[in-house]
C-alpha cells in the first residue's frame, strides 16, 4: 500500500473518530439537559441508512409505504419496539386473542382469515404509526425527558434500520413473551406439541433481530410491559440478552433514571421495581395512535381478587379531559376506533362522587361515553373489562349505555342480537367459577354489593340484564384453582348448563390457573401439563368452548364442519398430547354426538338445574348503607360543576368495604 493511500486511510479514520466523538458529546449533552440536540443533523432521507444491518429475521415480509424513510444516519439513541402480534389492530377485533392462543403450526388459519394482517402502517417519517398503549406511554415519557429526535418507535422488522452507532438502548414492551399467561401457554399445548403461542414465537424472532444488531452495535436492552414478569421468573434474561427487567409503570422516577444511565452507558441493574402513580396528576396519557385505540380509563379496582395483579395498584380514574385529548390524537393519526382500558369500566370516578366503587357514577360515565361517540371521526367504540354485579345494581345504566354505543360497535352477532344490524357489545367479564366455595376463597369481593354466597345467581341475573340490552360478554373461567375438587368443577358445569337452559349467551373463555407473581396466590401451585387435567376439568373447558362456538358459527354447515374437524384433529394429534381424560369432552365439543346422550351413557357429568332467585331477592340481601348509596346514585345532580350525592349520611373510603 502506497504512502498516499496510508495517509488517506489515516485521515478517514480521524474523520470517523471525530464524528463518533461529536455523536458522543451530543448524546451526553442531551442526557444532561433533557432536551433533544436541535440543529444536529441526525435525519437524512434514505431507503436504507448507512451502516444499518441488512437482516431478514421475520418469516413473512411486512409491507410498508413506498415513501423513503427518514431516520437518523446513526440510528436513534433510544429505540422502542414491541412484537408485531401485539401491535396489529386492523385485521379484526379478535385477532390478538387468537395470536395469543394458537400454536405456530396453526398460523395458516390466521393467514387465511386475515391475509394482510402483517401490513402495518408507518408515519411519514417511517416510524410505527400504531403501537401498544403501554409502549406509547413510555414513548411520551422519554420524548418529554430527552426530546423527540432521541426516540424512535418501530416494528420488529424495522429494527435494523433504527439501530446504529448512536443507539444506546433498545426498550421492548411485551404482554406475553414466553406464552405463560393464564390461557395462552396451555391453549397452545392443547393444540400442538409446542407450548409457545404465536405471539411468543414472534417475540423470540424480535429478540433474535435485536441480538443480531448487538453484534455490530453497543447498546443495552431493557424489557417492560405486563409480561415482563415471565422473563424475571423464568430466568431467561441472559438467553434473550436483556440487561434490565422493569416491573411497573413508565412514568416513575426509577424508569427515567434507568434510561439516563443507559444513555450514559453506565452499568444497569438487572431489575427495577417502578412505583405506581398515586394520583391522576402523575399519570401519563399519550396523545398518539395506539393499537385498537386503547386509552387508559382507570387503574386498580378494589375487589381484591387473590389471583389479580392490577388490583394491587391504587384505584385512579383518568380525567375526562385527558381521555378526550387521547381520542383526538388517535383520530388525527387515522384511528377510527376507541377502547377505554380499565379493570372495571363501572368504577370510573366513583371515588370522586363519594360512592362505593361498586355503585357506578352513572352521570359522569354516560357523559364520558357520549362525548367519545360524538367526537368527529370516531366510528367504533368497544368495551374493555367490566364486572357483572353493577348490571344488577343499575340495569338502567346498561340500557342507556347500549343506546349510546350499540350503533358504534364493530362486533356483529346477527344470530343472537336484536339490533337491526346485529351489533353487540362484548366486554370482558371475569366469572371464573360456578363454585361458591372457590369464589369465596379467591374473589369474595367480586360479588359486591351482594354476598358471594349468591354468586351463581348474580351471574345468571346479570347475564339476563346484559343480554336484554345486546351485551354478550366474553366471560373468563379459571380451571384448576388451588384445591379445586370435582364438586367445584361440577358446580361450574351446573352454571354453564343453566346459562344455556335459560337461553342466555356469553362467550366463555376457560383458562388454566397460573400463579402470577406479586399476587396473593403467587406461591400456589398451578396445572403445568394438560394431561394432569381431570375429566371434569376437561368437560368444563370443552363445554365452555362449545357454547362460545355456537355463538360464533352462524351456519349449520359451519357447525358441522367445525365439529368433524375437531374430531379429526383429535384423532390425528390431540389424543396423544392430552391424555385419556380429554376424549369424551372433545366428543362433546364436536357436537357430533348429542350431549344428553353422552350424559345418559355415563361418560359425561349430567349438570343439575339451579333454583331461580330474582334481582329483587338479591337486592334484599344488600347492607342498608349500601342500598342507600345505590339509591343516591340515581339521585345524582350536578351542582356548580361537581357531583353531589343526595340523601346519604354515609361516607365511603377506598379499601374499607370489607370491614364489619
Amino acid at each position: 500500500m502506497g504512502r498516499r493511500a496510508v495517509n488517506q486511510l489515516g485521515r478517514t479514520e480521524k474523520v470517523r473518530n471525530s464524528m463518533e466523538r461529536a455523536r458522543e458529546r451530543s448524546v451526553h449533552a442531551m442526557i444532561e439537559s433533557g432536551q433533544n440536540a436541535r440543529g444536529h443533523a441526525w435525519f437524512r432521507t434514505t431507503a436504507a441508512p448507512r451502516g444499518a444491518l441488512s437482516l431478514d429475521i421475520e418469516r413473512h415480509a411486512t409491507c410498508y409505504p413506498s415513501q423513503l424513510m427518514a431516520v437518523p444516519s446513526g440510528g436513534f439513541p433510544i429505540v422502542l419496539t414491541a412484537p408485531l402480534t401485539e401491535s396489529v389492530d386492523h385485521a379484526g377485533f379478535f385477532i390478538q386473542m387468537s395470536l395469543a392462543s394458537i400454536p405456530e403450526w396453526m398460523e395458516w388459519v390466521i393467514n387465511k382469515k386475515y391475509p394482510a394482517w402483517r401490513d402495518v402502517p408507518t408515519t411519514a417519517e417511517g416510524q410505527a404509526a400504531t403501537a401498544p398503549a403501554g409502549l406509547r406511554v413510555l414513548e411520551a415519557v422519554l420524548v418529554r425527558e430527552f426530546g423527540r429526535d432521541a426516540v424512535g418507535i418501530c416494528y420488529p422488522e424495522q429494527l435494523p434500520h433504527f439501530i446504529g452507532d448512536a443507539t444506546r438502548v433498545v426498550a421492548v414492551s411485551t404482554h406475553n413473551p414466553l406464552g405463560t399467561t393464564f390461557a395462552a401457554g396451555v391453549y397452545a399445548s392443547i393444540f400442538g406439541s409446542s407450548r409457545e403461542p404465536l405471539n411468543a414465537i414472534y417475540a423470540r424472532r424480535m429478540f433474535t433481530t435485536i441480538l443480531a444488531a448487538r453484534k455490530q452495535y453497543r447498546f443495552s436492552i431493557i424489557l417492560g410491559g405486563s409480561g415482563a414478569w415471565q422473563i424475571d421468573e423464568t430466568g431467561t434474561s441472559a438467553e434473550l440478552g436483556i440487561d434490565t427487567v422493569v416491573s411497573g409503570r413508565a412514568e416513575s422516577p426509577e424508569v427515567i433514571a434507568l434510561f439516563r444511565r443507559a444513555l450514559a452507558r453506565q452499568p444497569l441493574p438487572t431489575r427495577v421495581e417502578a412505583h405506581h402513580p398515586s394520583d391522576e396528576t402523575q399519570l401519563t396519557v399519550p396523545e398518539t395512535r395506539t393499537s385498537f385505540g386503547v386509552i387508559e380509563m382507570t387503574t386498580g379496582c378494589g375487589r381484591r381478587c387473590a389471583f389479580c395483579q392490577p388490583d394491587l395498584n391504587p384505584r385512579i380514574s383518568v380525567p375526562k379531559s385527558a381521555i378526550l385529548k387521547a381520542v383526538a390524537g388517535n383520530v388525527s393519526a387515522g384511528n377510527r376506533q376507541v377502547s377505554l382500558a380499565t379493570e372495571d369500566m363501572f368504577i370510573w370516578r366513583t371515588d370522586e362522587a363519594g360512592l362505593p366503587f361498586f355503585v357506578p357514577n352513572r352521570t359522569e360515565l354516560l357523559d364520558l361515553y357520549r362525548s367519545i361517540v360524538e367526537y368527529p371521526g370516531v366510528e367504533h367504540v368497544t368495551l374493555s373489562h367490566a364486572t357483572i354485579a353493577p348490571a344488577l345494581v343499575d340495569p338502567n345504566l346498561v340500557a342507556e349505555l347500549s343506546a349510546l354505543l350499540l350503533d358504534r360497535s364493530p362486533i356483529q352477532l346477527r344470530r343472537i342480537s336484536t339490533h337491526p344490524e346485529g351489533r353487540a357489545l362484548a366486554p370482558l367479564i371475569g366469572i371464573e367459577t360456578g363454585s361458591v366455595r372457590v369464589a369465596r376463597q379467591i374473589m369474595a369481593g367480586k360479588a359486591l354489593p351482594f354476598d358471594i354466597a349468591d354468586w351463581p345467581h348474580i351471574v345468571l341475573n346479570g347475564l339476563e340484564v346484559l343480554n336484554r340490552n345486546n351485551w354478550f360478554p366474553v366471560c373468563t373461567l379459571i380451571v384448576g384453582s388451588p384445591g379445586e375438587t370435582d364438586e367445584d368443577s361440577q358446580a361450574t358445569l351446573d352454571l354453564l348448563d343453566e346459562v344455556e337452559r335459560r337461553g342466555l349467551y356469553a362467550m366463555w373463555v376457560p383458562s388454566i390457573f397460573t400463579p402470577l407473581v406479586r399476587t396473593r396466590m403467587e406461591h400456589s401451585d398451578g396445572i403445568r401439563e394438560t394431561q394432569h387435567l381431570s375429566k371434569l376439568q376437561w368437560q368444563v373447558i370443552m363445554k365452555a368452548w362449545a357454547v362460545a362456538s355456537r355463538i360464533g358459527l352462524q351456519t349449520t354447515w359451519g357447525k358441522l364442519s367445525f365439529g368433524i374437524g375437531a374430531l379429526m384433529v383429535w384423532a390425528a394429534r390431540l389424543r396423544r398430547l392430552n391424555g385419556p381424560n380429554f376424549t369424551w369432552p372433545v366428543v362433546q365439543f364436536s357436537g357430533v354426538v348429542p350431549e344428553r346422550l353422552l350424559e345418559r351413557a355415563g361418560v359425561l357429568y349430567r349438570p343439575r338445574p339451579l333454583p331461580r332467585r330474582t334481582r329483587e331477592d338479591l337486592l334484599a340481601t344488600i347492607r342498608p348503607a349500601w342500598r342507600e348509596a345505590i339509591d343516591s346514585a340515581r339521585s345524582m345532580t350536578r351542582l356548580g360543576g361537581r357531583l353531589t350525592v343526595l340523601s346519604t349520611d354515609t361516607v365511603f373510603h377506598r379499601g374499607n368495604f370489607f370491614a364489619g
